[in-house]
């Protein structure tokens, strides 16, 4: 049956065997989505070659705010999933998983950023000094202090969106896991998620002053315009976690919104021009409402199957997304500042492209695989305690089985795994 409030959903009488009525389909996430990552892919492109100021990707700015969209469904829903599966979400847990999966590929950028900082760090201008810039890229403060005292971090300012997560991170897991231990209707949660996202789309508007010279206005840093489209994201995972919603979008209204997301995401991109900066309604509504249609993408990518989501879950683009988006955010403002002079023409640009995104699978490889395969050992070392303890424990018990065979029974050698196979990543930049 479909439950009203946020609490683990019961397997429906339409989705259990021998029953005639059109099956269920699985809450999102289930089963990984790999045209998420290829969606990553695009958003990453799309805000270098912004950065690159590549004629016509004026709007590519817009894929932060894809990936804010992405993590905001992303992390509800894995933690809706929790709760469905356990009973409970345990906050300490998410919160070191996400710094260990974010943290180290952060530390080495800063760490590189301040070796070369004499030839880098002023890149777009720097108001602070390198170990300055270094603790606020570090402690994730850098939205705050773009956005409230008008200042950049040079080649560290594009944390500022990392900044925006973390604190996303911070303070929506517990409000949701209040929200379910008080069984909140969801009818209520997704009106409170609305006010939000109206109320703050209202309030960039509001505040929005016109920049001197070109510059970004500081509202676009602002974690009341960055909420809007997180809280989108959130909305989108609570409405996907009625099955109600997922029978509708598992048909016609899926191809429906895959393919209009997808056109109205592309036309809006090519729509913007560099005067956007200009205009208090790029902030009120257009960069809200941008939002609106990547949820709306999301939504229909996680229901249906399309060629949009077929071809964004293409081995090497989905790839891409999955193990180099972040790494490719993080790097490529250094390697802009550090080669741009040198990258003239259409061809220059290219070829800095090229530079950028090497450096970016080089990073990953060099910093975050190797952190992830010992996380992965960690895991499997108190997976193979417990069974161990599970073992001994049943040894001491009337007619149990040796030691030894309880621990083998206990313990199977885990199936290996293909690649791609494993847990969804849930960071937006990733």
């Amino acid at each position: 049956m479909t439950t009203t409030t946020l609490v683990p959903e019961r397997t429906p009488a339409s989705s259990r065997p021998g029953d005639g009525a059109r099956a269920v389909p699985p809450p999102p996430l289930t089963h990984r989505a790999p045209a998420l990552d290829g969606l990553r892919t695009v958003a990453i492109l799309i805000v270098v070659l912004y950065h690159l100021h590549v004629p016509s990707f004026e709007g590519g700015f817009i894929g932060v705010t894809v990936f804010f969209v992405l993590s905001g469904f992303l992390i509800t829903t894995l933690l809706l999933g929790e709760r469905r599966r356990t009973g409970r979400v345990r906050l300490g847990s998410f919160w070191t998983k996400r710094l260990l999966r974010l943290y180290p590929a952060l530390l080495a950028l800063v760490v590189v950023g301040l070796l070369l900082w004499n030839w880098v760090g002023d890149y777009k201008g720097a108001s602070f000094s390198a170990l300055e810039a270094a603790v606020i890229a570090l402690s994730y403060t850098g939205n705050l202090f773009r956005s409230f005292w008008d200042t950049t971090q040079g080649v560290f300012a594009h944390t500022w969106s990392l900044s925006m997560e973390e604190q996303f991170y911070l303070v929506w897991p517990p409000v949701l896991v209040l929200l379910s231990a008080v069984r909140a209707r969801r009818r209520w949660v997704l009106a409170g998620l609305g006010a939000v996202v109206v109320g703050a789309s209202a309030a960039s508007w509001a505040s929005y002053r016109t920049p001197g010279g070109g510059a970004t206005p500081d509202v676009y840093f602002s974690p009341v315009l960055g909420v809007v489209p997180l809280a989108t994201g959130c909305l989108l995972a609570l409405l996907l976690d009625d099955e109600r919603v997922r029978v509708r979008l598992a048909g016609t209204a899926g191809h429906v919104a895959t393919w209009a997301g997808f056109v109205l995401l592309a036309a809006v991109q090519s729509w913007i021009d560099d005067d956007w900066t200009q205009h208090a309604w790029t902030f009120g509504v257009l960069l809200p409402l941008t939002g609106v249609v990547a949820a709306v993408l999301v939504g229909g990518l996680v229901s249906v199957r399309t060629p949009v989501s077929a071809a964004l879950a293409w081995a090497p683009v989905s790839w891409f997304g999955r193990r180099v988006s972040y790494a490719a955010y993080l790097w490529h403002p250094l390697v802009i500042a550090l080669l741009g002079t040198f990258a003239i023409g259409a061809w220059g640009k290219v070829w800095l492209v090229g530079v950028a995104l090497l450096v970016a699978v080089a990073a990953a490889y060099a910093v975050e695989v190797p952190v992830e395969r010992l996380r992965a050992r960690v895991r499997e070392a108190r997976r193979l305690r417990d069974a161990d303890r599970g073992a001994r424990a049943s040894a001491d018990r009337p007619g149990a089985p040796a030691p030894v065979e309880a621990a083998a029974e206990a313990a199977p050698s885990p199936p290996a795994r293909a690649e791609g196979t494993g847990p969804v990543r849930t960071d937006a930049t990733s």
